[in-house]
């Protein structure tokens, strides 16, 4: 009967491989959510852009979740960053093209990611069928292994 306990364990570190890739799958789809919520925020700034004005009053947030009332003195400079800790102020316009070639670049984070989800799943499809099959292996030497004791009685 040693050939069913080599399946056990073989089943054991199947059924092992197969949780750590839904773990992985899982970091996957939640960096998906926090990419997409840095879309959102991307979107938010571009539309802002487009519709406030020199003069407008919006709410600036300081941090810990308290806001102040400024008013905009001059809608045609933005501050922008570009990364790295660096910023660059900007024309309104330059700004919204900086923010639509971040969403560009989130996007194809975004993808990449997917199509490792889709590596994941795909691989954790093959671990499943491979302990199907290990599964039955074992059922079929326990069967085996009871007909050989009832016919050696």
């Amino acid at each position: 009967m040693s050939l069913g306990g080599g399946g056990q364990q073989q089943l054991q570190q199947l059924s092992q491989e197969i949780q750590a890739l839904e773990e992985e799958k899982e970091e996957l789809e939640n960096d998906i959510e926090a990419l997409q919520a840095e879309k959102a925020e991307i979107e938010e700034a571009k539309e802002a852009l487009d519709v406030l004005e020199t003069g407008s009053t919006v709410q600036v947030p300081l941090g810990g979740d308290a806001y102040v009332r400024a008013e905009i003195q001059d809608i045609d400079e933005v501050v922008v960053s570009l990364g790295g800790g660096y910023a660059a102020e900007q024309s309104s316009d330059d700004a919204v093209d900086v923010l639509e070639e971040r969403k560009d670049a989130v996007d194809d984070q975004i993808d990449d990611v997917r199509e490792e989800i889709s590596t994941v799943e795909e691989e954790q499809s093959s671990l499943e069928q491979q302990a199907q099959q290990a599964q039955q292996q074992m059922m079929q030497q326990q069967m085996q292994a009871q007909e050989q004791q009832q016919n050696g009685e």
